[in-house]
């Protein structure tokens, strides 16, 4: 007789795996950066004024884009003429510093507190010296550095750049100059490169803020204190670079003609 073989019975079953909570999974670097990017939706006011909220904010979300597009297809041409190609990462932190740059609504009341446009220089600053590798070998001042560090570099550039120019729409000489002068030391403070031409973002940095100081001493003709203060510190700065010498140049002749028409009059 044959035996009957009876199947074995487990002696516990073995749940089936639960899904993750997407609460508590980690996320990446890369995920938080680009969650980020993106920028929550206000809420829009009720009553008759919903329609032409939408519209306004939709205009200012074009001019934005536009804009946006328009400086990152600039740098990006700047980048294929250097061959440094970049990484998914350094490409996410550039278009976030260039998009902190663009999108800020009220340019005009962030722009007259010169104590937000000093941390938004210190914190570009910061990016650049956080973004070269440090744990190696040879130079952290050679070209594998300066590629790492040149997303964070032109968006200090940018920086610099675009917050002169508000400060010039807005017509406020005096605070043109005083940003010029912050932006200058930070400038001073960037990283020095080994190879010469790696420099150059530093060079043109000092020529934007030159451009903008001049535009304003054009315009504006400080008390005698004051042009005393701004002359001194010009003076100063001329220790990191002899670009600002045609700004002290026509400050000193301001100052002249100040001098002369007190004498004048009394």
């Amino acid at each position: 007789m044959a035996a009957v073989c009876q199947p074995r019975r487990a002696l516990a079953e073995i749940p089936a795996p639960q899904p993750k909570i997407a609460a508590r999974m980690r996320r990446s670097y890369l995920e938080i950066l680009s969650s980020r990017m993106i920028p929550t939706p206000s809420p829009l006011p009720r009553g008759r004024n919903t329609a032409a909220s939408t519209k306004r904010m939709q205009s200012l979300d074009l001019a934005v884009g536009g804009a946006w597009r328009g400086r990152l297809e600039e740098q990006c041409e700047k980048m294929d003429e250097h061959h440094t190609p970049l990484s998914k990462q350094q490409l996410v932190q550039l278009i976030r510093s260039l998009i902190l740059v663009e999108q800020s609504q009220e340019p005009r009341v962030m722009a007259s507190d010169l104590k937000y446009l000093q941390e938004d220089l210190q914190l570009k600053k910061a990016n650049v010296y956080r973004s070269i590798p440090y744990s190696r070998f040879g130079s952290n001042r050679d070209a594998h550095c300066y590629r790492k560090a040149y997303p964070h570099l032109v968006a200090f550039k940018v920086s610099c750049q675009e917050w002169g120019q508000v400060l010039l729409r807005n017509k406020d000489w005096d605070a043109v100059l005083e940003h010029s002068l912050m932006a200058w030391r930070y400038t001073s403070e960037l990283p020095q490169w080994d190879t010469a031409s790696h420099n150059a973002l530093r060079e043109q940095c000092y020529s934007i803020l030159v451009a903008h100081s001049l535009t304003a001493l054009q315009h504006y003709s400080p008390e005698p204190n004051r042009g005393r203060e701004l002359l001194r510190r010009m003076k100063m700065a001329q220790l990191y670079s002899q670009s600002i010498v045609p700004c002290i140049q026509e400050l000193q002749r301001i100052m002249e003609c100040l001098d002369d028409s007190s004498m004048d009059t009394k």
